[in-house]
């Protein structure tokens, strides 16, 4: 299994080809699947920002629509930002579909801190299908 590091690394990377001529806040993500294959995605701004969409939704599709089914062990979550950020509501709505409350989501700073929190925690009571 890669390390929390190898992950943000992943994330750190997938942050580069954010698109935010608008906000100028970028964001990368990469998440582990319990099978150990690991998508990333960054945020894409669009004019109508209802069109927009985050980082951590962008490595769901593409883990989704390469691989089918997903289970997600852990997610991680970087940008420019100097302090940690964590998901959107719609993001975490998302990832509550193909995470448990045990999924850790790693949230990291500017300056290479991370801190890593469980799923449960950060939506408790989550809206889910079963």
């Amino acid at each position: 299994m890669i390390t929390n590091e190898q992950l943000i690394a992943y994330a750190r990377k997938a942050m580069e080809n954010a698109y935010v001529p608008y906000s100028k806040f970028h964001v990368g993500a990469a998440l582990l699947t319990k099978s150990g294959q690991v998508y990333t995605g960054c945020n894409v701004e669009i004019a109508s920002f209802g069109a927009t969409n985050c980082a951590e939704r962008t490595a769901v599709w593409k883990a989704v629509s390469e691989a089918g089914g997903l289970e997600i062990a852990k997610i991680a979550i970087t940008s420019d930002e100097p302090d940690y950020i964590y998901p959107c509501g719609i993001c975490r709505q998302v990832l509550a579909e193909f995470a448990d409350d045990e999924m850790e989501i790693i949230v990291t700073k500017r300056n290479g801190e991370y801190k890593t929190v469980r799923f449960g925690d950060v939506l408790p009571n989550a809206f889910r299908r079963f």
